[in-house]
């Protein structure tokens, strides 16, 4: 039985495990931090995803867990409409639902359903090797895994990554993120409907979840690393949202200091190359993407399935792996391109071009956006080209 090592804990990590062991190989993952905690704020389950987590044996649960969304709105800082997307329509096709859930809801159930005694936890990588015929892994603590393939799922900052391609290093967007969940609000809000607010000060959005909680981000253009925006406080923010419709600052401030989240944006530039000898890269490691489509956990997901299904349906190993990185680069491609250009639309900060901008998009059919982003929803997780 060929064992397979996995390195980072997060949802790639974790789907992956749990798609290997459930067809039959021996999987070990290492995770770095010393407790699996419940970390991050709401995310979107979009179709494509929760489509691969019904194959991966827990899409019922996610369905339950998450909140389903019916349509994606845009709207100006005054809070009217600029244009809507029949999210309901795209996920119909593919026969199952696109939901908002809390990152961490997601994570336990990836966690619950692996095995025990898969997951180590406290056992950071700090170096790896290769050899003709195994790979091994080293941790701070002086310990060494060995098994016949490493697939490392470590994140945007991946050591792998980092080593095998030196010269692909996180791009920093142009604009940072606060995030936050509250647990019930009065603020009026459709509970099946997301929505983006854009403005000049920025763009704000507020994402519906399952019992009465509400995750909600905003983006502001800022240089990277920005010390003044690192010191905001909810107060902060709000105020810096103040001149938006007044939901806006509202749900804010019903936001705790202590949940707040606060990071920059960044992505990867496109990688031609997954696969390396033994070791596969998957999810933000190979393609880290800006959040704007929503799809960064859904492709970590995608990725698992694939590669899972890869090895199953090919009897050489190397003509599997051949098999995800073609699939895998061309989708994760276009999902990077594509959502750095929605970003910088929405995050637009002179007044003539907004107004511009806005005019037009209110203009644009709705079968158009439908038909724009129907890739992302119809996904292909067979292991055969």
């Amino acid at each position: 039985m060929k064992k397979i090592i996995v390195i980072g804990g997060g949802i790639g990590g974790l789907s992956a495990a749990l798609m290997l062991e459930s067809k039959g190989f021996y999987v070990k993952l290492f995770e770095a931090a010393r407790h699996l905690q419940p970390v991050g704020a709401g995310l979107g389950v979009g179709s494509n995803a929760l489509k691969a987590l019904y194959e991966a044996g827990i899409g019922a649960q996610i369905d339950k867990l998450g909140n389903p969304l019916k349509i994606l709105d845009f709207r100006d800082s005054s809070d009217r409409l600029l244009n809507e997307m029949d999210v309901e329509a795209l996920s119909k096709k593919e026969g199952v639902n696109s939901v908002a859930i809390h990152r961490a809801e997601l994570h336990e159930q990836l966690y619950r359903a692996i095995r025990p005694g898969t997951i180590e936890l406290n056992k950071k990588c700090i170096a790896f090797r290769q050899y003709e015929e195994s790979a091994e892994v080293t941790f701070e603590d002086g310990s060494v895994a060995e098994g016949d393939y490493v697939i490392a799922a470590d994140g945007i900052h991946s050591l792998f990554r980092q080593k095998l391609v030196p010269n692909s290093v996180p791009r920093y967007a142009g604009y940072t993120c606060w995030r936050g969940v509250v647990d019930e609000t009065d603020i009026p809000y459709d509970k099946q409907t997301s929505t983006e607010i854009w403005g000049k000060e920025g763009r704000f959005g507020i994402v519906p979840l399952k019992n009465k909680r509400v995750y909600w981000f905003a983006c502001v253009n800022a240089k990277r690393n920005d010390q003044k925006y690192r010191q905001f406080r909810v107060e902060d923010v709000a105020r810096h949202f103040d001149s938006f419709s007044p939901r806006v600052s509202e749900l804010i401030r019903e936001t705790d200091d202590g949940r707040l989240l606060h990071h920059d944006i960044l992505d990867i530039k496109p990688l031609n190359q997954f696969v390396f000898g033994r070791i596969i890269l998957l999810g933000d490691a190979a393609h880290a993407t800006t959040p704007n489509m929503g799809q960064g956990a859904g492709q970590a997901i995608e990725d698992a399935i694939v590669l899972a299904n890869c090895l199953s349906s090919h009897k050489n190993f190397q003509d599997a792996f051949k098999t995800y990185e073609k699939k895998r680069i061309k989708r994760t491609k276009k999902i990077i391109t594509m959502s750095r250009r929605i970003g910088a639309g929405a995050q637009l900060e002179n007044k003539t071009v907004i107004w511009v901008r806005n005019k037009l998009f209110k203009f644009v059919p709705k079968s158009l956006l439908i038909k724009r982003f129907q890739f992302v929803h119809e996904t292909d997780l067979r292991g055969t080209e």
